[in-house]
């Protein structure tokens, strides 16, 4: 197995595969075509030296997939929020009507002014927003703002359920317990317990369980090229959902180093400065999360690259645990996922220089359209 560097997410109804500085969103509309969307990743952090350093660079490769996974989510539940023509005439006219009578109430009392200026503000509203229809939705900063906030919102809920939870539920074991090392590890018991058990309440919802159809559907195609075979439906279906480099063995691995670095470091830092009390052991949970992020990374970039018995070893609980976030997709996802590959990757010339196979390749589809969105008709 030869690792091929590209990786993605699914989104909804859809799958993202990125591949060093650029990445492509694929997704099947409701009309069954299939729309690319491919695009440059931009990450002026990224590029400095510093963000290049081990460790270091799995924070800041992090909170970029945090950041691309949201804009990534919100672009492909776009496709499904548009609105026709017709309902857009029926909701503007709608706005108008009730402008309309709020403006008649306020003439009746006399209000000239203040009725001519609600008129002209529900016209100025409707004017901006066929603007940012026909310039292809909303400002780019309105855009940027809502995904800090949104990826600010879940890394708080994460933390708070994650994090918080199980140390607030292990003080409870203070009672029966004087064992330092034996409340740490319960601590990672129950952070542990709550992860699968949120795993496996999501995973019941219809919703969810399409998205992770096409999260199997991604798996299935990076392993389909990475162990030699060419990408095409038949082949992809053969292959396995599991894969080293997945984000749910990266959130597995975070859990597991957890315990190991609070372990580390809470035991000889409160016995060295006397502050052992809840506000510090939190501050010290959260003070640690990029190094645990960090190191996480590093050991899921490792896997992805080793073959070592050990490290495969350490891989399978979280390759395990890959059977609760994928299921197996259809024809038609599998067709998403390979137009999503062939988008960022010249799958054929690497198999030529990684296996030693024979296949006529082309200019790389990425650099046929930048910053563009293509539609196939569905096979």
């Amino acid at each position: 197995m030869k690792p091929s560097g590209i990786g993605g997410q699914a989104v909804i109804e859809g799958i993202m595969m990125r591949n060093g500085d650029k990445y492509a969103v694929g997704v099947r509309t409701a009309d069954g075509k299939i729309v690319v969307d491919l695009q440059e990743c931009k990450g002026k952090f990224r590029s400095r030296k510093i963000a290049k350093l081990p460790i270091i660079r799995g924070i800041v490769n992090f909170f970029d997939s945090m950041v691309l996974g949201m804009k990534t989510l919100m672009y492909s539940a776009s496709l499904f929020a548009e609105e026709s023509e017709e309902e857009r005439y029926e909701r503007e006219a709608g706005e108008r009507e009730k402008a309309s009578k709020k403006a008649d109430r306020l003439r009746a009392k006399g209000k000239m002014k203040e009725a001519e200026a609600v008129l002209e503000k529900c016209e100025e509203k409707l004017a901006k927003e066929a603007e940012q229809i026909a310039a292809g939705g909303k400002d780019e900063s309105e855009n940027d703002l809502l995904m800090i906030l949104t990826v600010i919102f879940s890394v708080g809920v994460s933390v708070a359920l994650f994090m918080m939870l199980p140390y607030f539920i292990s003080r409870l074991l203070r009672q029966v317990i004087t064992s330092e090392v034996v409340i740490l590890i319960a601590e990672g018991f129950v952070r542990v317990v709550i992860f699968v058990s949120y795993l496996a309440i999501i995973s019941r919802m219809k919703d969810i369980q399409r998205t992770f159809m096409y999260h199997g559907a991604e798996h299935k195609c990076i392993n389909c090229i990475e162990n030699g075979l060419e990408l095409k439906v038949e082949n992809v279906r053969g292959c396995s959902r599991e894969h080293k480099r997945c984000g749910t063995s990266f959130l597995f691995i975070v859990m597991f180093i957890s315990i190991v670095f609070i372990m580390m470091f809470s035991i000889p830092l409160f016995m060295l400065f006397h502050v052992n009390t809840a506000f510090w052991r939190i501050v010290l949970r959260l003070a640690l999360l990029p190094l645990i992020a960090g190191v996480s990374y590093e050991f899921i970039r490792l896997a992805g690259s080793s073959d070592n018995a050990f490290v495969n070893l350490l891989s399978r609980p979280g390759m395990a645990m890959q059977h609760m976030t994928t299921r197996e997709p259809d024809d038609s996802m599998i067709e998403v996922a390979i137009a999503a590959v062939e988008a960022v990757f010249d799958w054929k010339k690497f198999l030529n220089e990684q296996f030693g196979t024979h296949y006529e390749t082309v200019d790389s589809a990425a650099d046929d359209f930048d910053g563009e969105q293509r539609s196939t008709q569905s096979a």
